[in-house]
C-alpha cells in the first residue's frame, strides 16, 4: 500500500474535489428546504402538518438505511462507485417535483433524495477522512460539513429567490436538475478512489502495535458486532448515536415547520429563504472553525454545548416576532448545530478502527438520520394535536434531554485530552454495564 500518504496538503486536489462534491450534495437538499412544504400547503392542498412531514419521514428513514449499508458497501466496493450510484439515483427527483400531481409523489421523490444523500454525502465524508489522516480528522470533517451545509444554505436562498420571482414550480427544480447533473459528472470523471488510503492507514497502525495490543480493535469485526458496538455496546458511542438522532429533530423542524410558521405569520417565501439560509449558513460556515476547535480542546465540550445552544435557539424562536429577530434566533440555532455536528462524527471516527471506520460511521449516520423520521413524526403530531408552536417546544425539550445524556455518558475521544482508545484495543463499557 505504498504511495498512499495521508494529509490534506498532500492530497489537496482530490480533497478540493470532495469539498465541491459535498457542496453539490448540500445544494440538492437545500433546494427543497423552504419551497416544498409551501408547495404542499398552497398548491397541493395538504392541511395536516403530519402529512406534510411525511416527505421528511420517508427521506430520513431511507437515508438512515442507506447510510448503514453504504458504509458497509464502501469497505467492499470502494467509495467512488457508491458516490456515483448516489448521483444516478437523484436524476429523476427534479422531474418528480415539477410534475407531481399529489403530495405522495413528493414523498416518493424524497425516498430517492434519501438514497442520494445517504450514499453521496456518506462517501464524501469517508473520502475526506481517508485523505486527511488521524491528525487532521476533525478539521477534515469540519470542512466537509461546512461545505455541505453551506450548500444547503445557498440552495435554500437560491430556490427562495427563484420561487418568489417565477413561482413555486418549475424554476427552483430546474436549478436542482442542473446541480444533480453536475454532481454526477464530477463523480464519474474527476473523483478518485480513496479506499487504499484507509487500508494503508490500517497497515501502518498494525505495524505500530506491540504484541498484545489491538486485541479488541478487530480489523475484521463482523458487521453485527460493529452494529452492536456503535449503537449500545459502548456508552460513548451510544451517547453520540442518540445525540445525533435528536439533533436531527432541529433540522426536521426547520425543514417542515419553519416555512409554515413564518408564512402563517405574514413572511414571504423569500423571507423564509433568508431565515432558513442564515440557519444553514451559520451552521456551515462556523464548522470551518468548530471542527478544528475539537482538535484543539477535545470533542466532548463542543458537542455538549452545541446541544444546549441549538435547543435554546429553537425555543427562543417562539418568543420573538419579525424577520430580524427570527433571523437572529436562526443564527443561534445554526451556531449550536455547528458546535455539535462535525464533532459527533469525529467522536465515531476516533473510536473506529480504520478497517471498519466507514461501517462504524454508517451505523452512526443511520441512527443520526433516522432522527429526521422520528423528529418529523413528533413535530407533525405536536402541530396537529396542539399547535405549530408546540412542535418548537417539543424539539427544544428533546435537545435539552439529549444534551444531558451526552454530558453524563460521553467520554473524551481525542487522544490528547482523554483516555478513550477503542481503536487501540482498550475495553469499553456498555450502556448496561455498571
Amino acid at each position: 500500500m505504498t504511495g498512499y500518504t495521508q494529509g490534506i496538503r498532500q492530497n489537496w486536489r482530490q480533497f478540493v474535489l470532495q469539498l465541491l462534491t459535498v457542496f453539490a450534495v448540500g445544494l440538492t437538499i437545500g433546494s427543497e428546504r423552504n419551497v416544498v412544504p409551501i408547495l404542499g400547503r398552497d398548491v397541493l392542498g395538504v392541511e395536516s402538518v403530519l402529512v406534510i412531514g411525511s416527505f421528511v419521514v420517508s427521506f430520513g428513514f431511507v437515508k438512515a438505511l442507506l447510510n448503514l449499508y453504504g458504509g458497509k458497501w464502501a469497505e467492499t466496493y470502494g467509495r467512488k462507485p457508491i458516490l456515483v450510484a448516489g448521483w444516478v439515483v437523484a436524476l429523476p427527483i427534479p422531474a418528480i417535483l415539477i410534475f407531481a400531481p399529489s403530495w405522495w409523489w413528493v414523498t416518493v421523490g424524497n425516498v430517492l433524495l434519501g438514497v442520494n444523500q445517504g450514499l453521496a454525502w456518506s462517501m464524501s465524508v469517508n473520502a475526506k477522512i481517508d485523505l486527511a489522516g488521524s491528525e487532521r480528522r476533525g478539521f477534515a470533517v469540519g470542512l466537509d460539513e461546512a461545505f455541505g451545509y453551506g450548500g444547503v444554505a445557498v440552495g435554500s436562498w437560491v430556490t427562495g429567490v427563484l420561487a418568489g420571482q417565477y413561482g413555486l414550480r418549475p424554476a427552483p427544480f430546474v436549478f436542482l436538475a442542473g446541480v444533480v447533473v453536475l454532481g454526477l459528472l464530477v463523480a464519474v470523471f474527476f473523483v478518485e478512489e480513496t479506499l487504499p488510503y484507509a487500508k494503508a492507514e490500517a497497515e501502518a497502525e498494525a505495524e505500530a502495535e506491540t504484541p498484545g495490543e489491538g486485541t479488541d480493535s478487530g480489523a475484521n469485526l463482523p458487521f453485527s458486532t460493529i452494529l452492536k458496538r456503535a449503537t449500545w455496546g459502548d456508552k460513548t458511542l451510544f451517547a453520540a448515536a442518540q445525540a445525533g438522532s435528536v439533533e436531527k429533530f432541529v433540522d426536521a423542524l426547520v425543514w417542515i415547520a419553519y416555512p409554515l410558521y413564518l408564512t402563517s405569520a405574514g413572511q414571504s417565501v423569500v423571507d423564509v429563504g433568508v431565515v432558513v439560509g442564515v440557519y444553514g449558513g451559520v451552521w456551515g460556515l462556523l464548522q470551518l472553525y468548530t471542527g478544528k476547535l475539537a482538535d484543539d480542546i477535545g470533542r466532548r465540550p463542543p458537542v455538549v454545548a452545541g446541544m444546549f445552544v441549538a435547543g435554546g435557539g429553537v425555543l427562543a424562536t417562539t418568543f420573538v416576532s419579525g424577520l430580524v429577530p427570527w433571523t437572529i434566533t436562526a443564527g443561534i440555532t445554526g451556531f449550536g448545530m455547528a458546535l455539535l455536528y462535525p464533532n459527533l462524527i469525529t467522536v465515531v471516527g476516533d473510536a473506529a478502527h480504520p478497517t471498519w471506520r466507514a461501517t462504524g460511521l454508517g451505523v452512526y449516520r443511520m441512527w443520526r438520520d433516522a432522527g429526521y423520521g422520528f423528529g418529523a413524526i413528533l413535530i407533525g403530531l405536536a402541530a396537529d394535536l396542539v399547535s405549530v408552536q408546540m412542535a418548537f417546544y417539543a424539539t427544544a425539550a428533546a435537545m435539552f434531554l439529549s444534551g444531558s445524556i451526552a454530558f453524563v455518558w460521553m467520554r473524551e475521544t481525542h487522544p490528547e485530552f482523554g483516555d478513550y482508545h477503542t481503536s487501540a484495543g482498550v475495553a469499553t463499557e456498555g450502556v448496561g454495564d455498571d
